[in-house]
């Protein structure tokens, strides 16, 4: 999987991300404190608890976690399950959902942080665990040729200062807890200290407009807006974070994601009203091939080997959002309707 990632540049992504870029925007939570503590006798003195009100320490803190601050990028993975949830019935697994980030961050001499990357996100099915380029929809009883996400090249800036995220015409504050959008305050995420880790949650919800339009995708689109959102638990280790000898720290996480249909599944006129749910573990480890999931893996080596590649440092590219990559990538339905932009 806003990341703050030069707002001006960035839509959703991912997730990794996905939630590359809802994960770095700034909570609207407030943070708990932790207290510097002189280290003990045979203390590791490289330890220093993150400094969580200052923005130069959340954005450190963030790019060990979200990838590595070193020379080589490191990989990260996620699997799960998506579920539709239509009406009143009961929530119906259709699916399941795996990928990987490949990020490497940079610290800048103010503080702030570039980040590079590649993704891939595909579908899998429940009963091989295999990846599936076609599916048979229940509600239709049509075969539809699946789309997976595959970027190959994100940049963008993490900034000091937490700003509203602009999806499209619609503006999204991470960690949204009700209160009004605005600007310019300081680049804080809510950091929590339980035992030996360190917790962190985030959410972000957007609402804009469906770039995979009715009228040139009368079967692929879903309707006039769409309303997608992310919902992260991040886990890591306090010492591997304060340790300020090391550039990258592990998590693990618990990842949620809630969206219509996508577009690929060809729900636009099927009559059927329903969200996807999906539920994921996220996961940096090992930050080598072993938190790929092995399918994936497979996948990317025989048919895109260039996302394992370093990603490239250049000008801010942004993020493209699944809903936006669908959109420029396939034709539209309707003949000689004119892609917006």
């Amino acid at each position: 999987m806003s990341h703050e990632l030069d707002q001006q540049n960035l839509s959703r992504r991912s997730f990794v991300g996905a939630g590359l870029a809802a994960a770095t925007a700034a909570a609207a939570t407030p943070a708990i404190a932790v207290a510097a503590v002189p280290p003990a006798s045979g203390a590791n003195p490289n330890l220093k608890p993150l400094d969580v009100d200052d923005p130069r320490e959340n954005l450190y803190g963030f790019a060990k976690l979200w990838g590595t601050i070193g020379d080589k990028a490191v990989l990260s993975g996620y699997q799960g399950v998506q579920y539709a949830i239509v009406g009143s019935e009961r929530a119906k697994p259709l699916f399941g959902y795996v990928g990987f980030g490949n990020i490497r961050n940079k610290i800048l001499p103010d503080g702030t942080v570039k980040v590079m990357g590649k993704e891939a996100g595909y579908f899998t099915d429940l009963a091989t665990g295999e990846i599936i380029d076609y599916w048979d929809n229940p509600w239709t009883g049509e075969r539809v040729e699946v789309f997976p996400f595959l970027n190959d090249a994100f940049r963008g800036s993490l900034g000091l200062e937490r700003k509203v995220f602009r999806v499209g015409d619609g503006e999204t504050v991470n960690n949204d807890m009700g209160k009004k959008p605005k600007g310019g305050e300081p680049f804080r995420l809510p950091w929590q200290v339980i035992g030996d880790q360190y917790l962190l949650g985030w959410d972000y919800a957007h609402e804009y407009t469906n770039p995979v339009t009715p009228e040139g995708w009368p079967k692929a689109s879903t309707g006039p807006r769409v309303n997608p959102s992310e919902h992260f638990t991040l886990f890591t280790s306090r010492d591997e974070i304060d340790d300020r000898s090391t550039e990258t720290a592990r998590f693990t996480a618990g990842f949620m994601r809630q969206a219509p249909w996508w577009p690929w599944m060809l729900m636009g006129q099927s009559g059927v009203h329903g969200v996807l749910m999906g539920r994921m573990h996220s996961y940096q480890i090992t930050g080598g091939m072993d938190d790929v999931p092995a399918v994936v893996r497979d996948r990317v080596e025989r048919d895109r080997p260039d996302l394992f590649e370093e990603p490239t440092d250049g000008p801010d590219l942004g993020v493209v959002g699944t809903l936006e990559h669908y959109a420029r990538q396939v034709p539209p339905e309707t003949p000689g309707y004119k892609r917006e932009g």
